[in-house]
C-alpha cells in the first residue's frame, strides 16, 4: 500500500513547487510501488552507490529484511512536473518497542547513500530536508542511518546537512588506471613487490595456482559453500559476530551472484582462488559508476593462510578491473592491513540518529552515544588492542558450534 503525503509544512519551511524543486513527497510500503522512480534514478549521471540499486535490495529484502522485522519504507521526493528528484531506500522496524527508520541492506551494504538526481544533491539545502522529515511525524519515531559516506562520485552527501556524527570506521578506495603494472610499482616497493613475488612461489609450490571470476550456478554454489565455511571459522576464531550466519543471508547472496543486470553480468561478482581444487580465497563485490566495491571476502585457515592468498587473489582482481577500465576500487569500511596494499584513500563516514518524535529522541541519544564510545575506543589504540584480546579470549573459551 502506498501512502501519499501532501502535507502542509512548519512554518519556515516552505517546498517551493517549481522544477528542481520538492513539490510533494510519497512513501512507498512496497518496491515495486517505487519501482519505476528508483529506475529512473538509477540512471547513469545521476548520485547513487550500488548498494541501493533497486534489484540488489529487492532481494535483500525478500530474503534477509522480511525476516529481520524490516518494511519497506521508500521516500521519493518530486517536482511540480511529478519527475522524481530523490528516493530514500529506507526500512522500518521496531526496535525498542518505537519504530526506527534506517537503510535497508543492512550490514551487506557498506555505504548508505540516497539516490538523488545530481543537481538536486548539490542545491537542495537543511530546511528543505527537515521538511521531507516532518512528514514522518506519526509514522516513526527516529532515524538511525548508519555508515553514510561523506563524499561519492565527486560530489557531497546532502544528509550532511542534517544533524550527524562521524562513524568509527572509515571506507577504504583507491584510484585505478588501465597499466596495473605502473598502478602496482606506484603503491608499493621494490621490496614489497619482492615478498609478494616470493609469497606467489609458495603458494604455486602447492599446486597450480588458479584466478576465476565465477559463473554459472554450480560454481556459484561450489564458491559459496567455500566462503561461508571459512569466514564462520574465521569469525569463531577472532569472538566476533557472524553477519553471515542470519537467516535468509546465504539464499540471498546466491540469488544475487546468479540473477543478472540487463547488460548480462550478475548483481554481485564473486571471485575464487584456488590452489588446484582447493579454494584458498574468495571475495564478491558489486559494481556501479566505475566502481568496485568488495562485499565480503574468505581465507582458508592452515597451511595455505601463511602465503597470504588474499592479498594475491586482490592483486589479480585489482588487474582485472583495470583492464576493464573501471576507475576505482574499494575494500570497504573498516581498517585492515590488507587494504593499505591498493586502497590508499581513507573516505570518512558519519551516522545520524535524528529523533522524529519525543519518545525517539532518548533511543536515539543512546544509539549516538554507544556509537561515539565506539569511535572514542577504535581510536585508542591501547583500548582497542584490549577489545581485541578480549574478543579472542571469548572465542577460545567458547564452545564449539
Amino acid at each position: 500500500m502506498n501512502v501519499v503525503l501532501m502535507r502542509p509544512l512548519p512554518a519556515g519551511r516552505p517546498l517551493p513547487a517549481r522544477d528542481g524543486h520538492i513539490a510533494r513527497v510519497e512513501i512507498f510500503h512496497d518496491m515495486a510501488g517505487a519501482e519505476p522512480y528508483w529506475r529512473a534514478l538509477e540512471r547513469t549521471g545521476n548520485l547513487a552507490t550500488p548498494y541501493q540499486r533497486y534489484d540488489f535490495l529487492k532481494l535483500w529484502q525478500r530474503h534477509v529484511g522480511a525476516d529481520s522485522g524490516m518494511t519497506p519504507f521508500i521516500v521519493v521526493g518530486f517536482s511540480a512536473a511529478e519527475e522524481p528528484l530523490f528516493l530514500w531506500p529506507f526500512g522500518r522496524r521496531r526496535i525498542g518497542g518505537l519504530s526506527g527508520l534506517e537503510f535497508l541492506g543492512g550490514k551487506h551494504a557498506n555505504f548508505n547513500l540516497a539516490l538523488w538526481r545530481r543537481d538536486v544533491a548539490a542545491t537542495i539545502g537543511a530546511d528543505e530536508l527537515r521538511g521531507v522529515l516532518a512528514h514522518f511525524d506519526g509514522l516513526a519515531d527516529f532515524t538511525m542511518l548508519t555508515s553514510q559516506p561523506l563524499t561519492w562520485d565527486g560530489a557531497t552527501n546532502p544528509f550532511a546537512l542534517l544533524p550527524h556524527q562521524r562513524s568509527a570506521n572509515h571506507g577504504f578506495s583507491g584510484a585505478l588506471v588501465p597499466d596495473f603494472e605502473a598502478l602496482l610499482r606506484s603503491r608499493t616497493s621494490g621490496d614489497a613487490r619482492k615478498k609478494m613475488r616470493k609469497k606467489e612461489r609458495a603458494l604455486a609450490s602447492f599446486g597450480e595456482v588458479r584466478f576465476e571470476r565465477v559463473a554459472g550456478p554450480d560454481d556459484v554454489r561450489r564458491v559459496l559453500d567455500a566462503f561461508f565455511k571459512q569466514k564462520s571459522a574465521r569469525m569463531r576464531a577472532t569472538g566476533m559476530s557472524d553477519a553471515f550466519a542470519l537467516p535468509g543471508v546465504r539464499r540471498f547472496i546466491e540469488a544475487a551472484a546468479t540473477e543478472h543486470l540487463v547488460d548480462g553480468n550478475p548483481l554481485v561478482e564473486l571471485y575464487a582462488l584456488s590452489v588446484d581444487d582447493i579454494i584458498v580465497a574468495t571475495m564478491g563485490g558489486i559494481v556501479g559508476g566505475g566502481r568496485f566495491c568488495a562485499m565480503f571476502n574468505s581465507i582458508i585457515q592452515g597451511r595455505f593462510a601463511v602465503e597470504s592468498p588474499g592479498e594475491r587473489l586482490i592483486l589479480r582482481l585489482v588487474q582485472t578491473c583495470c583492464e576493464r577500465g573501471l576507475d576505482t576500487f574499494d575494500l570497504g569500511i573498516g581498517e585492515a592491513t590488507y587494504k593499505n596494499l591498493i586502497c590508499i584513500d581513507a573516505e570518512p563516514q558519519f551516522n545520524s540518529y535524528i529523533p522524529l518524535s519525543p519518545a525517539g529522541r532518548l533511543l536515539g541519544l543512546a544509539y549516538a552515544t554507544g556509537a561515539s564510545v565506539k569511535r572514542a575506543i577504535k581510536q585508542h589504540q591501547t583500548l582497542w588492542s584490549m577489545v581485541l584480546r578480549l574478543r579472542r579470549m571469548r572465542a577460545r573459551f567458547s564452545p564449539a558450534p
